[in-house]
């Protein structure tokens, strides 16, 4: 069975890395032997790096941000049962990765005494399974560093709510575990308490949601997190302050993902896609005239994004939190908890004015649907080509408006890799529709 090679491989090969995730270290044979899990936590990272791509083209172009022009990618945009077709190049590799990384981080939780180790282990298992739930639904879990691989009902997927007790719990004790300070960019409780913020919201619970986030703002400016001044310098330089928690990426190693990277694919770099930006998203720039950043996220001459840049591409960092998307989270909680529009609304003027528009009016704003929606729009200008917008339109229920067409419900998920439900004999099982 294909994930129980994954488990066995993983504890006998955890390909680690240095503090700042650039060097490939000595194989590490067994964790029994081990008197520092440095190493394995930092194959946790490492293994991290197989969901951005993946990540990066499910958010945006399964929505109505970037199109596919090449069949069968093109089924991206159709809803139907066919992206089991791309397996190999999407959903094959973010699976294997993410679960890869789970394993050496439930080594790293089981075994080693350090307290910051493990802190640093449980939101690097949390992000994974985040990440595997919001794409998949239903998962399988495994919580142990050396799971009963004789016993295959440890292959059942688990459901949602279950899959989330898990993320909520590590997050907690995440936040308990590990310090404000930002270390080489590595998880924080910062990282941990946005993560959290936003794992409620994406559950749609923001009373619980509403605290946490609130905890990132106030305390951001003390550990050196703030907005970067000029919009295009958030993605240009790695680990800037505006950035929370990002995967650190590194050219000079190869991962589990070996296709076009994220910033390829938003470039229009990658042959399966030349021209992929779609026109609804000028459209919505059209609507924020004067907006700086247009010309830093679209270029509607080529029909592609220059938000990463491609000099330096291989290197860049996949931003999995920063400072902007945690306010207009905040802000959307706010207004979900009954918040009003003049309360709401100049939490996001930051934002607007570095992008050198006006702030919005709570006079014209000025109830929780047309703040709700403004929200949205302001994510969707802000967070373009970070992976963000279908995920946004899924738990928002707003797909079918958004896109335009009614899409079945069975759709807003992806399909499970075929590999593992066909290894696992059927154990795993498929996602209805696929």
């Amino acid at each position: 069975m294909r994930i129980l090679y994954i488990i066995l491989g993983s504890l006998l090969f955890l390909t680690a890395c240095d503090n700042d995730l650039e060097q490939l270290p000595p194989n590490i044979s067994s964790q029994n032997s081990l008197a520092a899990f440095d190493g394995v936590l930092n194959a946790a990272y490492f293994y991290q790096h197989a969901s951005a791509t993946p990540m990066a083209v499910m958010g945006d172009f399964r929505a109505d941000n970037a199109l596919m022009m090449e069949a069968p990618y093109t089924d991206f945009d159709s809803y139907g049962p066919d992206l089991t077709t791309m397996e190999d190049q999407f959903f094959g590799p973010f699976y294997s990765g993410l679960y890869k990384s789970i394993l050496s981080a439930n080594n790293v939780i089981e075994n080693s005494s350090n307290e910051t180790e493990v802190g640093e282990a449980k939101f690097l298992r949390a992000l994974a399974y985040f990440k595997l739930v919001r794409v998949f639904g239903d998962v399988t879990v495994n919580l142990s560093a050396t799971p009963d691989i004789a016993d295959d009902a440890i292959l059942a997927r688990k459901s949602s709510s279950e899959v989330y007790t898990v993320i909520i719990s590590d997050l907690e004790d995440a936040i308990a575990a590990l310090g404000t300070d930002i270390v080489d960019g590595r998880a924080s409780k910062l990282a941990a308490q946005g993560m959290l913020g936003k794992v409620y919201v994406q559950m749609g619970n923001f009373s619980s949601a509403e605290s946490h986030l609130k905890a990132v703002i106030d305390g951001a400016g003390g550990a050196g997190i703030s907005l970067q001044e000029n919009f295009a310098d958030v993605f240009v330089n790695d680990l800037n302050s505006e950035i929370i928690y990002a995967t650190q990426i590194s050219s000079s190693i190869s991962d589990e993902y070996g296709f076009s990277e994220f910033w390829s694919w938003s470039g229009g770099l990658d042959t399966k896609s030349l021209m992929p930006l779609d026109e609804d998203l000028i459209a919505a720039f059209d609507a924020s005239p004067g907006d700086l950043r247009r010309d830093v996220t679209i270029n509607d001459t080529l029909f592609a994004s220059p938000k990463f840049p491609q000099a330096g591409g291989a290197d860049l960092d996949w931003i999995e939190l920063r400072l902007a998307d945690v306010i207009l989270l905040y802000a959307e909680t706010l207004n979900e908890n009954g918040s009003p529009a003049s309360t709401v609304l100049p939490i996001i003027d930051p934002i607007r004015t570095r992008a050198g528009i006006a702030p919005l009016d709570p006079g014209s704003i000025n109830s929780q649907d047309l703040v709700r929606q403004a929200i949205q729009d302001e994510r969707r200008l802000e967070l373009a080509f970070e992976g963000q917008r279908w995920f946004d339109l899924v738990r928002t229920g707003t797909v079918d408006d958004e896109m335009g067409q009614t899409i079945n419900s069975q759709y807003h998920v992806f399909p499970i890799p075929v590999s593992e439900v066909l290894a696992s004999f059927g154990k795993i099982t498929q996602n209805p529709g696929y």
